[in-house]
């Protein structure tokens, strides 16, 4: 994920172009957003903006990213744990407030993981399955991988 520091590095590590040409910083998180999207030809989400959800602006790049019938509908009732988990996660950290994801909280995925495989197919004291908390924190570290593009 690009954080507040890499912005302000940003300049001593000259962030090239792709025809090579040196850019200043992004002013900011969004503008750091926004400029990935632009290099990636990807475009936000007009729904969910505040996500930085971006999808390709061309029809067939859209086209090639089957997200319903390659994912939603391969894995339906895994996601739907994995939602579960979410919830139960936001509920344990904070209760009373709405959904969200503070990233930076808990980074170290790969060892959660592996954690929780030693238990996978039981269900953890809080309820969820073990499996749904490594899909959770795959999907997780997967994010923060790709945000970090």
């Amino acid at each position: 994920m690009i954080s507040e520091v890499d912005i302000r590095d940003w300049n001593n590590h000259c962030q090239p172009k792709p025809e090579g040409a040196c850019r200043p910083a992004p002013k900011s998180l969004d503008a750091a957003y926004e400029r990935y999207a632009m290099d990636q030809g990807l475009v936000k989400n007009p729904v969910f903006p505040e996500n930085r959800v971006v999808v390709p602006n061309d029809a067939k790049q859209r086209k090639a990213i089957p997200i319903a019938s390659g994912v939603l509908d391969y894995f339906p009732l895994a996601l739907m744990e994995v939602a579960k988990t979410s919830k139960a996660g936001n509920d344990q950290h904070h209760p009373g407030k709405p959904l969200h994801w503070e990233k930076d909280k808990s980074t170290d995925h790969a060892d959660c993981i592996l954690r929780h495989m030693i238990d996978r197919g039981t269900i953890d004291t809080d309820g969820i399955r073990h499996s749904a908390k490594v899909a959770w924190r795959a999907l997780a570290m997967l994010q923060t991988e790709m945000e970090s593009l």
